[in-house]
């Protein structure tokens, strides 16, 4: 029987112990909500700004438009498109942005490493919904960035139109 009353009182005693932990664990910093609805926001605002290969290079080839390459900057030196900039994903900041892109206005051109097949040493593909287009284009839509478009096709590296260069610390 003392068991038994045991049992119930710690079982009564989970939820507040829980809801004590949890509050213990906010972070200001750290707002999952507010990722969550800008993600869905940033995803239909996505839907529109999805381009072709063919519209990616007239609109790269215009002057006043940046191409974001967001790899880390080891697979960017391997080989990226030509005349891209690097700012590897975990280094998005508001001050990296602001350094980079002052402007939010400007035309910003994306692409990953699922958007080539076939050059797995530069391009390693990720699973989906792990793409960094997706995380690319979220951040960069919560920062204020709304000119932004993103390469949709996964294009065959040995038969792009698209010129990919090493840096030349590598070549």
């Amino acid at each position: 029987m003392k068991r038994i009353l045991a049992v119930m009182i710690a079982a009564a005693l989970i939820p507040a112990f829980a809801a004590q932990a949890e509050r213990k664990l906010v972070n200001p910093a750290i707002d999952m909500d507010g990722f969550l609805r800008i993600s869905k926001e940033a995803a239909e605002h996505r839907q529109s700004r999805r381009l072709t290969e063919e519209q990616f290079l007239k609109l790269a080839s215009e002057p006043g438009t940046i191409v974001l390459d967001a790899r880390s900057k080891a697979k960017f030196d391997l080989l990226h498109v030509k005349g891209a900039v690097n700012l590897s994903f975990p280094d998005i900041t508001v001050e990296s942005l602001a350094r980079l892109i002052p402007d939010r206005t400007t035309r910003v051109l994306i692409y990953c490493n699922n958007n080539f097949s076939d050059e797995e040493r530069a391009f390693p593909s990720k699973l989906p919904a792990a793409s960094l287009n997706l995380s690319t284009y979220i951040s960069l839509y919560t920062y204020g960035y709304r000119n932004v478009y993103e390469l949709g096709p996964l294009i065959d590296a040995k038969r792009t139109m698209l010129p990919r260069v090493p840096s030349k610390s590598v070549e």
